[in-house]
C-alpha cells in the first residue's frame, strides 16, 4: 500500500437542502482528515436528482452512473422535489435507482441519542439508546417500485418480493454486525421485524433468518412482529440491539427511528452491498427551507462519518475509521453547543457546521488518539 492511502469519492449533492449539507459534510470530512492524517480524500461531483431529469430527462445520468461504480464510495444528499415528477406521477428517486443497480441490499439506520440538549423521551434511560436498524434496500414492496397496476380505475395491486439470496446475505450482515458491536458493549442481539403470522412472504423470511441464526450461536436471535417493534422502540429503545426487516417496514422503522433521535436531521444512513455503498442522511430535500441556512447538517455528517468507517474497515486504513470516530466525537461535542432549528434552537447550517469544525480542532490530543 501506498504511503497515504487515497480515496475517490463520487459526490452526489442531490437537490433542495442536499446541495446546503453536502458542502458542509465535506468541510468536516476534509477537518477530520488532516487532524487524524495518514489517508486522503479525493472527490469528483456528479449531477443527478429531480433538478437533473427537469433540465435533462435524466435522473441518474449515465456518466454519474459510471463515476458510481468506479469510485471507493458514494455520499449523497437528499434528492426528489415534490413539484418534479415522472410521468406516471411517482417522485424523482434516483438513491433507489442506485440501490437496485449497485445491489446495495443493506440499509443501515443508526439510532443514537446524540441530541441531549432537546430528548424526546422523558425517561433518563434514553440517554443510552444506541442501536442499529437494517433495512432490506433492494426488494420487497419496493420491488413493485415502477411495476404496480391499477385496473379500470377500480383495483390497484402491487407485489412484495422475498428473495433466499438476498435475504441469507442481509441477515448474515445484521448477524455480523451485531457480533462486531458486542466487542464494544453492544448486547449481542438480532430481532427480526415481519408479519409472520399473516403473510407467506414474511414466514418464509422468518424462516430464512432462523437458518442463518443458527450458524451464529454467540448472538442472541429472535423475531417480533413489526407492529410490537414500533411499542418497542417507544417504550423500551434502550433494549436494542440490531434489528433486520423488511424494506417498506423498514423504511416506516427508520423514520420511528430517527424521531428518537430528535428529528431526521440527526438520522445518517449507508446503504452497503458486496462491493459498493452509498452513504446518505435519511431527511428529504426540505424545499420549504432550501436556500434559507436554517437546514440540519447533522445526519450528513455522521452519513460521512459512517462512510470513513466503511472504507477503513475495507481497506484496512485505521486512520479513517479514527477520523468517522472523530467526526462523531464532535458532533457530540458541538450539540453541547448549538441547537437546531429542527429542536426549537436557532442554528442553522452554518452555525452547526463551525461547531463541528471547532470541536474538531480542539478535541484534546488523547480524545484523537483514541479516536
Amino acid at each position: 500500500m501506498r504511503n497515504e492511502a487515497r480515496f475517490h469519492i463520487a459526490v452526489l449533492a442531490g437537490d433542495g437542502i442536499g446541495q446546503e449539507v453536502m458542502p458542509a459534510c465535506l468541510d468536516v470530512l476534509n477537518a477530520a482528515t488532516r487532524r487524524i492524517g495518514g489517508f486522503g480524500l479525493d472527490y469528483d461531483p456528479r449531477p443527478a436528482g429531480a433538478e437533473c431529469y427537469r433540465d435533462t430527462g435524466h435522473a441518474l445520468p449515465a456518466s454519474t452512473m459510471k463515476a458510481a461504480r468506479e469510485a471507493d464510495a458514494i455520499p449523497l444528499g437528499a434528492m426528489g422535489l415534490p413539484s418534479v415528477r415522472y410521468p406516471d406521477g411517482t417522485e424523482v428517486t434516483p438513491q433507489i435507482d442506485l440501490r437496485i443497480e449497485l445491489g446495495l441490499y443493506a440499509g443501515v439506520r443508526p439510532v443514537r441519542a446524540y441530541n441531549r440538549a432537546a430528548p424526546v423521551l422523558a425517561d433518563p434511560r434514553a440517554s443510552a439508546i444506541d442501536f442499529v436498524l437494517i433495512r432490506e434496500s433492494t426488494e420487497g414492496l419496493f420491488a413493485s417500485r415502477g411495476k404496480g397496476k391499477v385496473t379500470d380505475d377500480w383495483e390497484a395491486t402491487e407485489t412484495l418480493v422475498i428473495t433466499r439470496p438476498v435475504s441469507e446475505r442481509l441477515f448474515d450482515f445484521a448477524l455480523a454486525l451485531s457480533r462486531q458491536r458486542r466487542k464494544t458493549g453492544g448486547r449481542g442481539e438480532v430481532i427480526c421485524v415481519d408479519k409472520a403470522n399473516v403473510f407467506v412472504s414474511f414466514a418464509f423470511f422468518r424462516k430464512i433468518f432462523e437458518e442463518r441464526a443458527a450458524r451464529y450461536p454467540d448472538i442472541t436471535a429472535r423475531s417480533v412482529y413489526v407492529d410490537a417493534m414500533t411499542l418497542m422502540m417507544l417504550r423500551r429503545p434502550w433494549e436494542l440491539d440490531v434489528l433486520v426487516t423488511e424494506n417498506m417496514f423498514g423504511d416506516i422503522l427508520s423514520d420511528l427511528g430517527a424521531g428518537l433521535m430528535g428529528g431526521l436531521g440527526f438520522a445518517p444512513s449507508a446503504d452497503i452491498g458486496d462491493e459498493f455503498a452509498v452513504f446518505q442522511p435519511c431527511h428529504g430535500t426540505a424545499p420549504d427551507i432550501a436556500g434559507q441556512g436554517r437546514a440540519n447538517p447533522v445526519a450528513m455528517f455522521l452519513s460521512g462519518a459512517m462512510m470513513l468507517d466503511w472504507l477503513g474497515e475495507r481497506d484496512g486504513v485505521a486512520g479513517a475509521r479514527a477520523a468517522g470516530d472523530l467526526i462523531r466525537r464532535a458532533v457530540d461535542s458541538a450539540l453541547n453547543e448549538v441547537q437546531p432549528f429542527e429542536v426549537g434552537g436557532d442554528a442553522g447550517t452554518p452555525a452547526i457546521t463551525r461547531a463541528v469544525l471547532g470541536a474538531i480542532d480542539r478535541l484534546p490530543r488523547e480524545v484523537v488518539d483514541a479516536a
